[in-house]
């Protein structure tokens, strides 16, 4: 599938500058999904308002400061506060129009509803009164679910997207990271290279997350016992970081050494969408063999579960199966160090990088062709880091397809 461009001269400029827009029909079929799925979830349903910018992109194809209203018996409209210009640009979706407050909106409705449905993981208080000043419902009920249950199927558009996001992925953290780790370095250093590397091969330069109030410019890099050290980031590794204000990137003080295990768990994203890899290093010399088989077994779990990523396959089932069969020694720090670990195994991704579904207890929905999960089993180990692999992979009536690249990981750098 194609894009569709807009071509538009800078001003003051010679230049072409082109913009890449998300197909109209792709537009249209998310709509009629989301439409569906509230139908299901909520027959009774007869207005939503999206506020978020990423829920706001994935139904019109624009990221602006704005408001999307979606009536259940009429056209849905994009009501643009900042840029309108830009959303025009760059968007192919229906009906966008100006709006200097809420009020202008809640004119355009002849009857504001008792019941309104809304973001409420990502919609502060502030927003939420300003908003039911204008639009004075009685009931709020959550939208965040069903958006999240339509954008978990990546229609193809969307996976040639990752696809690429997933090549650059590979190239990368494979081919090319070997030839940057130099001895010395920071970790921040390392971090600086990486990402301007990123940026250079395509990497759309953000990595977002969904999770309240989440910082994160990469992902996590770490030397030796930095990928171990405790973080309130919500997965299985962890690093120094800056500082207490800027727990991120990396430590200016953490040096690379020979004999340490380098670990990058890094997003990366094209046009949006992102892919999700774990890869590691061993330095000038090799860690020990008891860390490297540990290693190999996260490596066999991955591939286990990727088999199972089939269509009407279970999340949770796979979870169980996957854990009821590790022994007690290796369950010991396994998905993080400690007491800090995680009870999942791998997490659905896509605009965001955790998305659902995610593998672990208490998802029950079947999975579909065409979600993708990035799948990270890891394992700590005192004085040497964590260990293990993390990839990202399309579901397939063949099971996983791994977008991301082929390596085992503790590449050695001797």
């Amino acid at each position: 599938m194609s894009f569709q461009y807009f071509y538009k001269k800078i001003e003051n400029n010679n230049d072409l500058m082109i913009i890449k827009r998300t197909p109209k029909n792709e537009l249209q079929n998310r709509m009629e999904q989301f439409k569906i799925i509230m139908e299901k979830t909520y027959p009774d349903w007869e207005i939503a308002a999206i506020f978020s910018k990423i829920n706001q992109y994935y139904f019109t194809g624009t990221m602006q400061d704005g408001m999307l209203i979606i009536p259940r018996f009429d056209e849905p409209t994009f009501w643009v506060r900042r840029s309108y210009e830009r959303a025009l640009n760059e968007s192919l979706f229906k009906n966008i129009k100006p709006m200097n407050s809420y009020r202008d909106a809640a004119g355009s409705i002849d009857k504001i509803p008792n019941t309104l449905y809304l973001e409420t993981e990502v919609v502060p208080i502030a927003l939420y009164n300003r908003f039911q000043k204008y639009f004075p419902f009685k009931t709020l009920k959550s939208l965040d679910k069903v958006i999240a249950t339509v954008r978990a199927v990546k229609s193809e558009y969307e996976l040639s997207l990752m696809r690429k996001a997933g090549k650059i992925h590979e190239h990368v953290l494979e081919n090319t990271v070997p030839g940057i780790l130099k001895e010395g370095m920071s970790e921040t250093e390392l971090a600086a290279d990486l990402f301007k590397v990123l940026i250079e091969e395509g990497h759309h330069g953000v990595t977002r997350f969904g999770m309240f109030d989440t910082e994160i410019v990469l992902g996590q890099i770490g030397f030796g016992e930095s990928s171990i050290y405790p973080s309130y980031f919500n997965g299985p590794g962890g690093n120094y970081g800056m500082s207490p204000s800027v727990p991120l990137i990396g430590s200016r003080d953490r040096k690379l050494k020979r004999g340490d295990l380098v670990f990058i768990d890094a997003g990366c994203g094209y046009d949006g969408y992102n892919t999700d890899k774990t890869m590691t290093y061993m330095f000038k010399k090799s860690i020990p063999e008891y860390a490297i088989k540990i290693h190999c077994k996260c490596v066999d779990i991955q591939n286990e579960i990727a088999e199972l990523l089939k269509p009407d396959a279970i999340p949770s089932e796979i979870y169980n199966e996957i854990m009821n069969n590790l022994d007690t020694k290796f369950l010991e720090n396994f998905m993080g160090y400690g007491n800090r670990r995680v009870n999942f195994l791998g997490h659905g991704i896509g605009l965001l990088i955790d998305e659902i579904p995610v593998i672990a207890e208490g998802f029950k929905e079947p999975l579909k062709e065409g979600m993708v999960f990035a799948i990270e089993p890891k394992k700590g180990i005192k004085n040497i880091g964590m260990v293990g692999i993390e990839n990202t992979f399309i579901v397939t009536p063949n099971g996983g397809e791994c977008i991301t690249g082929s390596n085992p990981g503790l590449i050695p750098l001797y």
